[in-house]
């Protein structure tokens, strides 16, 4: 089967690996002019650490590595039957290219992005044929991470889906159906464990370290949300975060924080800069956390029950099924336990009960239950 990917950055690049991996022909075109040259090294450090793992042979590193085929235009991507795009983020770039692309490949060619937050039906209305266009959102590194989101838009064409979702599937991942609605799944549920974590930061109740502490401890989450900000990239989560507040017409619960804005525009971006939340020069000594059980046991329930209505909201509104919304958080974001299992173990009682609390206390939007927690808690319904 040929592929196409267009855009060589780490994601189309983690994705044309995954693949021609699956011994798929990729055809990979990026309009940059030192992208093949960077890609390559990428590409052969990468295999290198495989086979130095045992993870793969040489000849399994070669055969992967003539399988991609960097290309310099976009006419070479005929005969693919999935086109995936993983440019910049930026409506009107997407659209003027699949407008371009529609009269190169096939007419039974799928045509997919890579979009974290953009609406797919928007970019497939640039297309003469919508039906045959879907979302595919791989997450990074789209070689390590199992969970791929699959979505439709308006106009999709539901046999277009499934054929979509069987060619990820025999990449050897784990895809989910999401609604065409801002952030999908995961980056729609998981607003919750940066802003509800930087809200008890900006409160003044405990510092970065602690709010790290208290959810790995509590909750056993692999990544403290400050340590995960880091590692993501402050900008990226940032421009997530404000891209699904925007999308969602200013709900004050996807509002983003000023903390974050800072931290973005003192280009205090994590790992890849040396200093976010957290210093990462070297000799640099991490803080500690106060590690009071109360005062820990009350941000990790407060940050989960943000989640827990999150994820019950979504199923309320049809944007996933129960499964799905799980196994999203679990695969996509590493959660210790799907939301909707936890909330079933925690208490749906408990849980609506700690959500009325914050709203009476605040009387903030951002704090109202969600319909569906409050019909299962007065019929003594659980998710499971």
């Amino acid at each position: 089967m040929k592929i196409g990917i267009i855009g060589a950055g780490a994601m189309g690049s983690g994705i044309a690996e995954v693949a021609a991996t699956a011994g798929n022909e990729v055809v990979l075109y990026d309009s940059y002019v030192a992208a093949e040259d960077k890609f390559k090294k990428g590409l052969a450090k990468n295999l290198s650490k495989l086979v130095e793992k045992g993870k793969i042979d040489d000849v399994k590193a070669k055969s992967i590595q003539s399988n991609i085929h960097f290309v310099s235009k976009l006419d070479q991507f005929k005969g693919c039957e999935l086109v995936i795009e993983a440019i910049i983020e930026n409506l009107e770039t997407k659209q003027e290219i699949f407008s371009h692309l529609e009269s190169i490949v096939d007419e039974n060619c799928i045509l997919a992005s890579n979009t974290s937050s953009l609406s797919i039906t928007a970019i497939a209305a640039s297309c003469n044929k919508p039906e045959r266009f879907i979302g595919i959102h791989f997450f990074n590194p789209a070689t390590i991470m199992p969970l791929v989101e699959v979505i439709p838009g308006v106009m999709s064409d539901p046999k277009i889906l499934s054929r979509g979702r069987e060619i990820i599937n025999s990449w050897k991942k784990t895809t989910v159906v999401a609604k065409d609605t801002p952030g999908f799944i995961v980056n729609r549920i998981a607003r919750p464990f940066y802003g509800e974590s930087i809200r008890v930061y900006e409160e003044g109740f405990a510092d970065f370290a602690t709010i790290d502490w208290a959810l790995k401890t509590y909750g056993g989450f692999k990544m403290g949300p400050f340590e995960l900000m880091d590692f993501i990239g402050n900008d990226i989560n940032y421009t997530v975060t404000e891209t699904v507040y925007k999308e969602f017409w200013n709900d004050p619960k996807y509002k983003p924080s000023f903390t974050q804005k800072r931290m973005v525009e003192a280009k205090r971006l994590g790992r890849k800069s040396g200093k976010g939340y957290y210093d990462y020069s070297e000799g640099a000594i991490m803080p500690e956390p106060n590690k009071d059980e109360e005062l820990g046991k009350n941000i990790f329930w407060r940050v989960l029950v943000m989640l827990i209505n999150e994820a019950a909201e979504a199923l309320y509104l049809n944007i996933a099924s129960r499964e799905d919304i799980d196994e999203a958080m679990t695969k996509g974001v590493n959660y210790p336990k799907g939301l909707l299992k936890w909330a079933d173990e925690m208490g749906i009682q408990h849980t609506l009960d700690t959500m009325d609390r914050l709203f009476n206390e605040y009387h903030e939007e951002r704090y109202k239950a969600s319909v569906l927690l409050r019909k299962m808690a007065r019929d003594g319904k659980t998710f499971y």
